[in-house]
């Protein structure tokens, strides 16, 4: 089973940092949140709809044309904001108003919709049990719920993997994630040696991590319009 539509879809993201006023030096991140969301309107220009912006506070969010690089744009985000933490939503649907390209205000649609609600599902989670055991949510147009709850559980057992890493696991799972290349790089960039790279990531579970985030993209990128109906 995968997304499919008599319309046109969009994927909207909203995101929003965790904790946000007990932050020190708030300015400081929304100016670092500002420069990773401008590289990835420039890195993703192609298929960006609307540029990925800060819209209410410690808020964010952007609208994109289909499903190619929802899950690659969102842990790129994530990564580069580490140790700050952002909640996102997922919303797959329609547009009903025109689309700014410059900018994500004003455009409205059951997209941006689903997006909040999965949004606000995780502050309640987060506030109900005084803890956060996911960072991603999504919700789509359609009888898709069965899809929809997979995928979450999946992406709530990724937020566990990753909540139990080390600061030096994490750092090689994140270098590996970012660079895309093998563990000898790494170890290049790292300063360390190979196998000491490769003892990380297995005790991080990093294999079993990635490989369950790219079944959530791949379940992304089937996103598409029914060409029979």
């Amino acid at each position: 089973m995968f997304f499919q539509y008599d319309f046109k879809p969009y994927i909207a993201i909203i995101g929003d940092i965790v904790a946000s006023k007990k932050l020190k030096d708030r300015s400081e991140i929304q100016r670092k949140l500002n420069g990773v969301l401008s590289k990835i309107n420039e890195r993703y220009a192609d298929c960006v709809s609307a540029r990925f912006m800060i819209t209410l506070g410690d808020e964010f969010q952007g609208l994109l044309t289909d499903g190619d690089h929802v899950m690659e744009i969102i842990q790129t985000i994530q990564i580069k904001m580490y140790p700050v933490r952002i909640r996102i939503g997922i919303g797959i649907g329609k547009i009903e108003t025109e689309i700014n390209h410059l900018m994500p205000y004003g455009a409205d649609g059951s997209a941006y919709h689903h997006a909040r609600k999965m949004v606000e599902e995780l502050k309640n989670a987060e506030n109900k049990n005084k803890t956060y055991n996911a960072d991603i949510m999504i919700a789509a147009d359609g009888e898709y719920s069965d899809l929809e709850i997979l995928l979450n559980t999946i992406l709530s057992l990724c937020t566990a993997i990753r909540q139990r890493w080390t600061e030096r696991q994490r750092e090689a799972a994140y270098d590996c994630f970012l660079n895309g290349d093998n563990q000898t790089a790494a170890a290049q960039r790292l300063k360390i040696s190979q196998p000491a790279v490769q003892k990380l990531l297995s005790k991080a579970d990093y294999y079993t991590y990635k490989k369950s985030m790219d079944v959530v993209s791949q379940s992304l990128q089937k996103i598409k319009v029914d060409s029979h109906v």
